[in-house]
């Protein structure tokens, strides 16, 4: 099929299934609707072939299918799919996040910002409410404090005024647009740093809360949580997966256990496991920042207490630094306040795509279903194979990398999220892996094993294994993302329309940037100083070289100057000189001047001429 005509028919496809989904009562995103779609075209199971145009009924029979799967809500599948959808639309990192915020913010001031920068040369009652627009800049930049809170406005406005004072206004209105900007955000600033030190101090800090003392508590907090949860989940990993284990040893509970969904329960739980994961990972990274801008906090006090102290006035250029400084720590305090609300407002709502797991298998199932399993953790597993590694000389064409001998070990990219690589394809178990046993790197790919067993398995034909997983990824959608297998499904729905243009229903592989720098001048420099690109300066060197050509040296020795020194004596030939001396001479001679008369005739039958010669003589030229 065209690749136009693809899409084209996909699109269709995914506002046809779109449509029904809200005719039951179900509005879901055109981003999981069409992830939804791709999906059933990719199983195998259903038999579809994209390489062929799809005919009206095969159009009908796609759609039905997608709205059976999207409105089955029992089916853990979904859940872990809209959890991986919604993670990864709303998800963002740090810098991701404060930057967004920083855009919204500068939004809300520009409105502020353009009636103070690009105001003309005001009056006096214009001055003074330009001023009072820069108080309400200050208040609304720094966050500390309500425009419509008296107190707050009124600290602003003493600050400002030992910085700018109103007499200095016309100086501020004389500098151009952008020094402006960059006076206002400096302003700030400063005001700022002077508020947060009068807070220290005792004599201030209206509006302006003790985020230190907040973020110490709640950071704590927020860890417990996700540590609660994160336990909660493994516990149902580790459950799930010796429940799985139990039955391909077992026929009899094999037979009682195929009716529940327990793959898709426990894909469900590794997602939510992996997504707590990250979300744990960034709250540590945000109590590390946090220390050290509390230690950062304690020390510009003291240095700007020391440098205040006994002083009745103190240099702008001594303190504004400082005060700049506490600006920015305090900056900080607010993104990791911000950061922490976002990473905790992630964690309770990735909660309702776990509800599934108590509704398909409540705690009393559950018992009953684990009597006599032995429940074996991750840990355990990993434990129970650290004595146990791969023999590399019975392999003669795979290269296996160990932690005594590979540097940066615990840096290397791992296949599958680090699960094992052959349980997943042959099991559709994901079994963590234990790289104590060995690492094999396979076409610059790097793979693990839950045991050594697996891994000779494995390492005796790769590419067998890695299509099986591909396979099992076809068959549970939601394992692209949780195995990270986006290069093998890169040609998965074309539906960027429906997301943002910097994101991915499924994250790229990391990338590393890199480059590479030449010298400009390999060899040493060989400039011919001597060189002239001018034709007529080559010609002047040319005919000063040929004069000399023809003069002579001429040198000679005695015998009181023999063996101690030469002498050299140089002359020029005489010139060839003449000189050309001329004389202008001219000479002019009289026009004839002859006239006839007569030539018309007369009375007279006979014609009489006469010639008269007016020629002046030639003495008188």
């Amino acid at each position: 099929m065209s690749g136009e005509l693809t899409q084209s028919v996909i699109k269709k496809i995914i506002r046809q299934v779109g449509l029904e989904c809200a005719a039951q009562g179900q509005a879901l995103s055109e981003t999981l609707v069409a992830f939804m779609v791709k999906a059933v075209v990719l199983d195998p199971r259903n038999d579809f072939n994209m390489d062929q145009i799809l005919t009206e009924n095969d159009m009908q029979d796609l759609i039905q299918l997608c709205v059976t799967r999207l409105l089955d809500t029992t089916n853990p599948s979904l859940s872990t799919i809209k959890m991986q959808v919604y993670f990864d639309m709303n998800y963002a990192s740090r810098d991701d996040l404060l930057s967004e915020q920083e855009r919204i913010l500068e939004g809300k001031l520009a409105p502020v910002v353009r009636a103070i920068t690009e105001a003309g040369p005001p009056k006096q009652e214009e001055r003074e409410n330009m001023y009072q627009k820069i108080v309400t800049y200050v208040l609304l930049r720094s966050g500390l404090g309500s425009p419509t809170d008296i107190e707050a406005v009124r600290e602003v406005t003493a600050a400002l005024q030992s910085i700018l004072p109103q007499t200095e206004m016309i100086t501020f209105i004389s500098h151009n647009k952008e020094c402006k900007e960059q006076l206002l955000k400096d302003l700030a600033m400063l005001v700022t740093g002077i508020r947060l030190h009068n807070k220290q101090c005792q004599k201030g800090g209206s509006g302006i809360d003790d985020l230190p003392a907040i973020l110490n508590t709640a950071i704590p907090s927020a860890t417990q949580t996700v540590d609660e949860r994160l336990n909660s989940c493994q516990l149902l990993v580790h459950q799930y997966t010796s429940l799985l284990e139990s039955m391909e040893k077992d026929p009899q509970r094999y037979s009682r256990l195929s009716t529940f969904k327990l793959k898709e329960a426990l894909f469900n739980v590794r997602q939510y496991e992996a997504f707590l994961c990250i979300l744990l990972s960034d709250i540590i990274t945000n109590a590390r920042e946090v220390e050290s801008l509390d230690v950062q906090l304690k020390a510009t006090m003291m240095v700007l207490k020391n440098t205040m102290q006994d002083k009745t006035s103190t240099g702008s250029k001594d303190v504004f630094p400082l005060f700049r400084d506490l600006s920015k720590i305090w900056t900080g305090f607010q993104d990791a306040k911000l950061l922490l609300s976002f990473l905790t407002n992630m964690t309770d709502d990735l909660q309702q795509f776990l509800e599934i797991q108590s509704q398909l298998f409540p705690e009393e199932m559950l018992a009953s279903l684990l009597e006599g399993v032995t429940v074996k953790s991750d840990e355990e597993r990993i434990k129970k194979t650290m004595g146990t590694r791969v023999n590399v000389s019975d392999f003669k064409n795979q290269e296996w990398l160990f932690p005594e001998t590979t540097d940066n070990f615990d840096e290397l990219l791992i296949q599958y999220h680090g699960f094992c690589a052959h349980a997943i394809g042959v099991k559709g178990l994901t079994l963590v892996g234990n790289p104590a046993i060995g690492i094999l790197k396979h076409k610059e790919k790097c793979y693990v094993f839950s045991s050594k067993e697996a891994a000779y398995t494995f390492a005796q034909d790769p590419d067998k294994f890695i299509q099986l997983n591909v396979e099992k990824a076809k068959e549970y959608p939601e394992l692209i993302q949780l195995l990270e297998l986006h290069h093998q499904f890169e040609y998965l729905v074309p539906h960027a329309q429906a997301r943002k243009a910097n994101k991915g229903l499924m994250k790229a592989p990391p990338k590393r940037d890199s480059s590479t720098q030449t010298d400009t001048h390999i060899l040493p420099p060989t400039i011919v100083r001597s060189y002239e690109w001018n034709e007529w300066e080559l010609r002047r060197k040319a005919i000063k070289l040929a004069n000399l050509r023809r003069k002579l040296t001429h040198s000679m020795q005695t015998d009181l100057s023999h063996i101690r020194r030469e002498n050299f004596s140089q002359v020029y030939l005489p010139k060839d000189v003449s000189t050309q001396t001329k004389r202008d001479n001219s000479s002019n001679v009289p026009k004839p001047q002859i006239f006839l008369k007569g030539l018309r005739g007369g009375s007279s039958p006979t014609t009489h001429m006469v010639a008269v010669d007016l020629t002046r003589p030639l003495d008188e030229t």
